[in-house]
């Protein structure tokens, strides 16, 4: 079956002091998109969409837009390769874009640029996340049974494996019931503590305890083309109730996911990954980040090098 991976990269990173993206984290300066990338090929996937600003698109055919081009998929036939442009020139007419603001309009945004490019089931991930070998492997089977409907699906993981000691993160808490989404939380300030403990400290360090096993989402979506029309009509609300002088509010994907499994429009099964997820969301995350990497070279669960 024929499956796109589209990749949210026109982030600022702003956490991070700069383009986090493109920043070589491999033992051959690999950056982390190439590890999804490698692993959704070798799972089945056979399209590449790039969700850039466009100003990238030269450095992003240089990183790995090209080599990606010049692999094969499982059945043997080229990877096709696409570049989606998130700026303002997709924003829709009705709404006047402030003077100061900067700030892309989020990720429910950036996959809605990506339409034009696929006509295909498609995973949706950030472009500074590892997200493990299996993970690919069971979200491409489980939109190969998704194809014909109009579900979608979810990797949950555990917020044990996707925190930083560097600071605070933000994580869809995700409540499961059935093994489907019931609800997911935005929660902006989840800090983990010398002790082990984690907690939501929004309202202050004794904040509540979050379960180190709760799952959450890394932005690790499957869906079906059909999503592309409530993508849109979830943005042209946003936006039409949007204060005029906001030039930062962002469109959420979780957000609006949410919404739908409200409304009863939409229903996403839950994929569990116990993988331990690597992120550079603070400068100080860079090294163990490299280490890690560097084992699953030396593990075998990755030659040499992915630009070989």
């Amino acid at each position: 079956m024929k499956a796109a991976l589209v990749i949210m990269a026109a982030g600022m990173g702003s956490r991070y002091g700069g383009n986090k993206q493109v920043d070589g984290l491999g033992p051959d300066n690999e950056i982390l998109m190439e590890y999804s990338i490698y692993d959704a090929i070798r799972a089945g996937f056979t399209k590449i969409v790039f969700i850039i600003k466009p100003e990238m698109t030269e450095l992003m055919e240089n990183l790995c837009g090209r080599r990606v081009a010049q692999r094969k998929t499982a059945d043997g036939e080229p990877v096709e390769v696409c570049y989606a442009y998130q700026d303002f020139a997709s924003v829709p007419s009705f709404y006047s874009i402030p003077a100061e603001r900067v700030k892309p309009f989020g990720t429910a945004h950036a996959v809605l640029c990506a339409r034009a490019c696929v006509n295909e089931p498609f995973a949706v991930i950030n472009a500074d996340d590892y997200y493990g070998v299996d993970a690919f492997a069971t979200v491409y089977d489980e939109l190969c049974r998704l194809a014909a409907s109009g579900e979608a699906t979810m990797v949950g993981y555990s917020l044990c494996n996707t925190v930083s000691k560097n600071g605070t993160v933000t994580r869809g808490v995700c409540h499961v019931e059935d093994g489907k989404l019931a609800k997911i939380v935005e929660t902006f300030q989840i800090k983990l503590f010398p002790d082990g403990t984690i907690r939501d400290v929004a309202t202050g360090e004794d904040g509540p305890l979050l379960a180190p096993e709760t799952p959450v989402s890394m932005n690790f979506w499957g869906f079906t083309p059909w999503i592309f029309e409530k993508l849109e009509a979830y943005f042209d609300a946003f936006l039409k109730n949007l204060a005029p002088d906001d030039v930062k509010a962002e469109c959420l994907l979780p957000s609006m996911v949410g919404e739908l499994i409200e409304r009863g429009e939409l229903e996403v099964s839950v994929l569990h990954s116990n993988a331990r997820w690597f992120g550079v969301t603070y400068r100080e995350d860079k090294p163990a980040v490299q280490a890690a990497l560097r084992a699953l070279h030396d593990g075998g669960v990755y030659p040499k090098s992915l630009r070989a």
